[in-house]
């Protein structure tokens, strides 16, 4: 009977042992320090905000770059500007890529002020009144500030291995100039899942980590590679966002840390003191896993992965994705949350 006790126990242990550590309790209490600002971006007369999910910070610092969906899901059959530059009081000062993305998903500035901006480029049929032109998107684009393109990597239509990309989600670059990819926005069982280093002249370096289950523990396997940052130490965060989970790595892909903390990260920007601000986009109602865990953004130390903060979601109500997927912070710690089901970009400064 003993043995039979110690045998069923030890079953029990193997078991626990394949489930992922989450975070034993939802850090949904965090204190919010900020008030949210809504409509401080000025469109043109006549142009609505559309989803959008890429924010970035100008290297003047407080400026905004935004990746817009021409006012719908998709900028398939528009001939609206994608790319937007706001200053810090809300007014465009610059827009272009007209027919140039298809559906802009992620955005990076590097530190020369360029932009980076991946064309998700979703698999929708008629959009806008078009059909998707299948021969397009599936791409990553550097523009100059002015809107000049600099470089486009992946084959236009998208490819799969060995060709790339399909359905890139995220751009940054590393302080040497190398630039990484994170690509595979479904969780389908023949999607792709994985992250494309390439150096500064778009030569492929490696590609790394492939598709997994959903909870997969394996620090090889993503789920759906959301977003991507730096910290001041050159460590690159993955949010890997359908395994509830964000990454560590070095930048040659050797494991570091798996963080659980920070729930269901769409978006991650970490800025020079190494304060690590988390777009949730998808938990609570949106993903039925998460349910104990509220949507907001999640703020705490990149080097100790303390969560300190949480703006939470206003809007509980809302099925599909709501609240920020993007978010960046400007040098003076102001937050802007880009979004998709909202179709808003919204400024969070600090409480008086």
């Amino acid at each position: 009977m003993a043995k039979a006790v110690a045998l069923s126990f030890l079953l029990a242990a193997a078991a626990a042992a394949q489930q992922p550590p989450q975070a034993s309790t939802p850090t949904n209490d965090k204190p919010n320090p900020y008030e949210t600002v809504v409509g401080w971006a000025k469109m043109p007369e006549g142009r609505t905000w559309g989803s959008t999910s890429g924010v970035g910070i100008d290297k003047d610092g407080v400026s905004i770059w935004v990746a817009e969906r021409c006012g719908a899901n998709s900028c398939v059959g528009s001939n609206l500007t994608s790319i937007l530059k706001f200053d810090a009081t809300g007014k465009l000062v610059k827009e272009f890529g007209a027919g140039m993305v298809q559906v802009p998903h992620g955005l990076d500035v590097d530190r020369d002020g360029n932009v980076w901006v991946t064309d998700w480029s979703n698999n929708g049929g008629a959009q806008n009144g078009a059909t998707r032109d299948s021969t397009k998107g599936h791409q990553v684009m550097k523009f100059s500030p002015d809107g000049r393109l600099l470089m486009t990597l992946g084959k236009s239509g998208g490819g799969r291995d060995p060709e790339y990309f399909w359905q890139p989600n995220a751009v940054t670059t590393a302080p040497n100039g190398d630039i990484y990819v994170a690509e595979g926005h479904s969780n389908a069982a023949n999607a792709t899942a994985r992250i494309l280093k390439f150096d500064r002249t778009g030569k492929l370096i490696r590609a790394w980590g492939k598709r997994g289950g959903p909870n997969s523990m394996a620090t090889d396997e993503l789920l759906q590679p959301h977003a991507l940052a730096f910290d001041s130490q050159g460590r690159l965060f993955i949010a890997d966002r359908s395994n509830n989970r964000i990454l560590i790595v070095d930048q040659n892909f050797n494991h570091l840390a798996t963080w659980y903390q920070f729930s269901r990260p769409s978006g991650i920007y970490i800025d020079a003191r190494d304060v690590i601000y988390v777009a949730d986009a998808e938990s609570g109602t949106v993903a039925p896993d998460r349910k104990d865990w509220k949507r907001g953004i999640r703020i705490g130390n990149a080097k100790t992965g303390e969560v300190t903060a949480f703006i939470p979601d206003p809007d509980t109500t809302q099925r599909s994705t709501s609240s920020a997927e993007g978010v960046a912070v400007d040098s003076k710690g102001v937050i802007y949350g880009a979004e998709v089901g909202q179709r808003a970009l919204k400024r969070y400064v600090r409480k008086p």
